[in-house]
C-alpha cells in the first residue's frame, strides 16, 4: 500500500473539533479489525480446554490448533496491501468481514480438528488483512497533528475485544454450567465460543459501509471530487485544491515498492527494515499473546476453578485497557522511545517475578499460597506494562519508522514477521509449559531485557516527525 502524504499545505489548519469528531468515528470503525483481532486471540482462549477434550489432543496439537489462524494472518497481512491498491481499502475491510464471519461458522461446527485449523486459517487470513489495512487507512484519513493518537486505537480496539470475548465466555459458560463441553441449545459451551464471533465480524463489514474510501485512493483512480469531500470532512477548512495536488505530487513521486527494494546492508535487508521486524519479533517473543491464548488452563493448572479462571481472565483484560489508555495518553507527549523502554523493563521484572513463582509447582499440584498471589500480581503487572508500552507502541511505529518509497513493502514484511513470532510463541508454549514452566517464562523475561539494548542502539524516536522525514 502506498503511503500517504502527511504533510499539510501552507496555512491549513487541523480539524476543528467537530471534523475530528468524525475522524474519531471514521477511526474507531477501522480498527474494528483490530478488535476481531483480540476477539479471536482471547476466545480461542476459552474454547481451548473444550477443543482438547472433546478431539482428545495432545497439548501440542491443541497448541497447533489454537496457532493455525497465525499462519493465515501472516498470508493476509502480506497481500492486503496489493489487494487494497487495486480495489481500495473499503473493498478489502468489507472482504476481510466475509472471511471472518465464514470462519466463525466453519469454527463452531468442526468434524474433526483439522477442519477446525483450517476454518481457524481462513480466518486468520481475515485478521492479517483487517490489521495491515486499518493502520494504513487510518494513517491516510488522520490529520498529523493527532495521528499518533488515532493510531493508537488500534491497539484499543484489540484489548477491547480481548476483554469482550472474555466476557462473552464467561457468560456462555455459566450457561452450560461451567462446563466447557457442557450443552446450551444443542452446542458444546466451546462451540458458541467460537461462533459468536460473527456477530463483530458483522458489525465490521456494516461499519465499512458507514465510512468514506481513503482520499488517496480517491485521488489514485480519478475521483477527485470525492476525495476533496472526504478531505474537507475530516480536515476541515482548508486549501482541497491544493491538498489534492498535493496528494497527487506525492502519489507520483512515490515509487511501488516492492520487496526487491528491502534487500540490501550486511544482513541481506536493510537496516531499517530490520528495525521494524525486530519490533515486532520483540513483540511476540516476551509471551504476550501466551496471557491471552492460554490463561484459563494456566490458572486451572495452578488450582483455580474454571469459572474462577474466566474472571482473572478478564480481569486481566481491563487492566490492558486500561495500560493501553496511558499510553494513548503518553504516546505523543513523551515519545515512543521512552514509553518502550519503561515496559520492557516492567515487564522483564514482571515476568522474572513469574519465573520464581513458578517454580515452586509440583506436578499438578496448586501453588503454595504466597507463590499463587506472586504470580497472579506479577501475571497482571505484566499486561499492565505490556498495553502501556510495546502493544500500543509497535503499531505506531511500524506506520512511521520506514522511508516513504519502501513503507509499503517494508510494512508487508514486518506485520508477517509479527504473525509469525506470535505463531511461533503460541505453538510451543502447551508442550514448553509441560516441559517446565518457571523456565518457559525465564525464557521470556531474557527477551523482554534483550529489547533494551535494542531499543537504544538501534530503534529511532518518531515523535513529532513528519512521514516525508524518515530516510
Amino acid at each position: 500500500m502506498t503511503s500517504t502524504a502527511q504533510a499539510q499545505p501552507a496555512g491549513a489548519r487541523t480539524a476543528h473539533p467537530e471534523h475530528l469528531g468524525h475522524v474519531v468515528f471514521i477511526t474507531a470503525a477501522a480498527a474494528m479489525g483490530g478488535f476481531l483481532f483480540g476477539y479471536d486471540s482471547s476466545v480461542i482462549n476459552g474454547a481451548n480446554g473444550g477443543i482438547q477434550a472433546r478431539f482428545d489432543l495432545s497439548s501440542g496439537v491443541t497448541g497447533t490448533v489454537a496457532a493455525s489462524a497465525l499462519l493465515g494472518s501472516a498470508l493476509g497481512a502480506a497481500i492486503a496491501g496489493r489487494i487494497a491498491d487495486r480495489i481500495g481499502r473499503i473493498r478489502v475491510m468489507q472482504i476481510a468481514a466475509v472471511l471472518f464471519a465464514v470462519s466463525a461458522v466453519g469454527s463452531a461446527l468442526p468434524f474433526a480438528a483439522w477442519d477446525l485449523a483450517a476454518w481457524r486459517v481462513l480466518g486468520g487470513i481475515a485478521i492479517g488483512m483487517a490489521s495491515v489495512i486499518g493502520p494504513a487507512y487510518i494513517a491516510e484519513v488522520a490529520p498529523p497533528a493527532y495521528r499518533g493518537r488515532l493510531a493508537s486505537f488500534q491497539q484499543a480496539a484489540i484489548v477491547i475485544g480481548i476483554a469482550v470475548s472474555q466476557l462473552v465466555n464467561w457468560a456462555i459458560l455459566n450457561l452450560a454450567d461451567g462446563a466447557e463441553r457442557g450443552q446450551v441449545a444443542g452446542l458444546e459451551a466451546w462451540q458458541w465460543m467460537l461462533g459468536v464471533m460473527l456477530v463483530p465480524a458483522l458489525v465490521y463489514g456494516l461499519l465499512s459501509f458507514a465510512i468514506p474510501e481513503s482520499p488517496r485512493y480517491l485521488i489514485s483512480v480519478g475521483r477527485t471530487a470525492d476525495a476533496k469531500k472526504v478531505l474537507a470532512d475530516v480536515e476541515g477548512d482548508i486549501d482541497l485544491d491544493a491538498r489534492v495536488a498535493e496528494i497527487d505530487d506525492a502519489m507520483r513521486s512515490d515509487h511501488k515498492s516492492t520487496f526487491r527494494d528491502l534487500l540490501g546492508g550486511r544482513f541481506g535487508l536493510l537496516p531499517i527494515v530490520w528495525i521494524g521486524i525486530g519490533l515486532s519479533v520483540f513483540q511476540q517473543l516476551v509471551g504476550i499473546n501466551v496471557i491471552f491464548y492460554y490463561s484459563n488452563l494456566l490458572w486451572q493448572s495452578v488450582g483455580v476453578d474454571p469459572s474462577s479462571s474466566f474472571f482473572y481472565s478478564f480481569e486481566t483484560s481491563i487492566i490492558n485497557i486500561l495500560g493501553t489508555v496511558i499510553a494513548m495518553i503518553f504516546v505523543d507527549r513523551i515519545g515512543r522511545k521512552p514509553l518502550a523502554l519503561i515496559g520492557s523493563i516492567g515487564m522483564g521484572i514482571s515476568l522474572a517475578a513469574a519465573a520464581w513463582a513458578f517454580s515452586f509447582q509440583h506436578g499438578n499440584d496448586p501453588l503454595p499460597t504466597a507463590q499463587g498471589y506472586v504470580a497472579l500480581i506479577a501475571a497482571n503487572a505484566f499486561v499492565l506494562f505490556f498495553a502501556l508500552s510495546w502493544g500500543v507502541v509497535v503499531w505506531v511505529m511500524l506506520g512511521e519508522v520506514f522511508p516513504n518509497k519502501i513503507r509499503a513493502a517494508a510494512l508487508g514484511v514486518a506485520a508477517s514477521a509479527q504473525w509469525i513470532a506470535n505463531w511461533l510463541i503460541t505453538i510451543t508454549f502447551p508442550d514448553l509449559a509441560e516441559w517446565n514452566l518457571s523456565l518457559t517464562y525465564v525464557m521470556y523475561a531474557v527477551f523482554a531485557f534483550l529489547s533494551i539494548p535494542f531499543i537504544l542502539k538501534f530503534v529511532p524516536e518518531t515523535k513529532g516527525k513528519k512521514l516525508e522525514e524518515m530516510g
